[in-house]
């Protein structure tokens, strides 16, 4: 191990750093990125960092070659070529997920379209569903209308042919029954409301 190959692997570690640097603000900007924001890009076993940037690694890896540096100095062969088994372990893990990077937006990109596909799909189908309930309490109340009308009409019916002694208790049946209707038509109207505003959305 000479000191020029060390001075070309900082080399290639300062161009790295440029591409990763660029590719940690793109990324940023990017919504996809989300789904994969907070969590370390390798695994512990590989890199002490613990990080979503792949820049944070690449600070690692230049850390790692300051202390190859020292150990060369120091004349420490056993342990330098340990040192430079793990740089270049971690150096093609790093380009590795740089060349891998646009695939991963464009993986993330499709997750984000089907959680969000998925999120509409949902949010249409709790429409549907509160637009068909109401739809059906609609028919309910029309019915329970059409049945009052029908009982106001019997009542009518028998306070022409109440006695003196029954009118009054007729009248307030049928005032009742009005009430009750006008209740009735009140709800209805509610309901055709909300239908309206439930289907504008």
């Amino acid at each position: 191990m000479s000191n020029a190959s060390l001075i070309k692997i900082k080399a290639i570690l300062k161009t790295l750093l440029e591409q990763a640097i660029f590719i940690d603000e793109q990324n940023a900007k990017n919504k996809s990125f989300s789904l994969r924001k907070d969590n370390p890009i390798f695994s512990e076993d590989l890199f002490a960092t613990n990080s979503d940037k792949i820049s944070h690694y690449i600070h690692e890896i230049q850390l790692k070659t300051d202390e190859l540096s020292h150990l060369m100095t120091l004349h420490k062969e056993q342990f330098s070529f340990a040192r430079l088994a793990l740089i270049e372990q971690q150096t093609s893990a790093v380009i590795n997920a740089i060349n891998a990077n646009q695939s991963l937006n464009k993986a993330s990109d499709q997750r984000l379209i089907a959680i969000r596909s998925k999120k509409y799909r949902k949010a249409a189908q709790s429409i549907m569903q509160t637009t068909q309930a109401l739809h059906q309490k609609l028919a309910e109340t029309h019915e329970f209308e059409r049945r009052l009308q029908e009982m106001l009409n019997d009542k009518q019916g028998d306070l022409a042919r109440a006695t003196n002694a029954k009118k009054d208790k007729v009248t307030n049946d049928l005032l009742i029954l009005h009430q009750r209707l006008g209740r009735c038509r009140q709800a209805i109207s509610k309901i055709e409301r909300q239908i309206e505003m439930t289907e504008k959305r």
